[in-house]
Formats: structure tokens, sequence, C-alpha cells
């Protein structure tokens, strides 16, 4: 086996990946203070074709060259909005119809594994601040409460670290043909 070279990989340009159909989640991040983790979202969010993401709070916007250095450009493809209080936006996305998912250790949370996405149902993801997690009204306010699995001697993961993986689960889960 031979590793592909970046000509091989059938990129889509800024252009096509924003006309491209896009997978039925929105990240919303509550309160983010490292701008590489933010960065990591944005490139997270390309990969999936995450519909858009919304900084809440104190997390950074781009442009930033912190941001910057993880996003690699992806601030340029995915949609993003800044909001003030994450629970305006969690309100006006709830009105719209969209399931509110933090992700979070909280009393009856779901197993990430457990979970499964209904069909032609989009949802918005919630991730916490670094050390303080999802707000507490956040947790409160939302429709299910995601925990990723964990089996070793510490409680969490970097927060761009389970973006990634909460991401990949649901996109792999919804198999909406990309």
């Amino acid at each position: 086996m031979r590793k592909l070279k970046n000509s091989e990989l059938d990129r889509l340009s800024v252009d096509e990946f924003k006309s491209k159909d896009k997978t039925p989640l929105i990240i919303v991040l509550d309160n983010i203070r490292s701008l590489n983790n933010i960065g990591s979202v944005f490139r997270t969010s390309d990969a999936f074709l995450v519909e858009k993401i919304y900084l809440c709070g104190i997390t950074a916007t781009p442009p930033h060259k912190d941001i910057h250095k993880t996003a690699l450009g992806s601030t340029e493809t995915v949609a993003w909005e800044y909001a003030e209080n994450t629970m305006e936006v969690i309100e006006e996305l709830k009105s719209e119809g969209i399931i509110v998912a933090a992700i979070e250790q909280a009393e009856n949370a779901t197993m990430l594994n457990e979970f499964q996405p209904e069909r032609n149902q989009k949802y918005a993801l919630v991730f916490g601040n670094e050390v303080k997690g999802v707000a507490q009204q956040v947790v409160s306010a939302s429709d299910v409460i995601l925990e990723i699995p964990q089996f070793g001697t510490k409680h969490s993961l970097n927060i761009s670290v389970s973006c990634g993986v909460v991401v990949w689960d649901i996109f792999a889960k919804m198999n909406v043909g990309h």
C-alpha cells in the first residue's frame, strides 16, 4: 500500500463545498476558551459537511491566527455565526424543530453508542467549556444528553476530540449518503 498524494484526495473546492448538501448537524460551542479547539471543531465540521457552527459567549470568532492554525481554511467553508447568549440559540433551534443534544456527563444521559438519530431529523450538538462543560441551564434545556463512554482513569476528553468522536458517530449512523 502507498499513501495517497494530496492531488489524489478528490477534495472539494470552496464553492463546491458551499453548494453541497450538508449533514443535518449544527454545532453549538458554549463558551470555549481555546482558539485551537475552535479551529479543530471547524476542521471536523468541514470534514463531515456540518451545516453550521454557533460560537457562543466567550468563544472567539474568525479571523484569528490561532483559530486558523488548526482550522486550515475551514472557517471559509463552514457557515458560522456568533451569538452572545447560548440559551437564546438553543431556544431558537428548538423552535425550528431541531433536536438539541448536549454532550455532557449527566444523570440519565444516553451513551453515544446507544444513541440512534431519527431519520430526516436535524440535530444541534452542544459542546461546553473546557473546565466547566456545558452550562447547567443549557443541559436542562436540551432534548437529550449524550455521553461518550470512557473506560480509563480520566473522566473527560478534549472538546475537539469529543466533537470528532460525536460528529463521526452521528454522521455514520445517519448514513446520509455523502
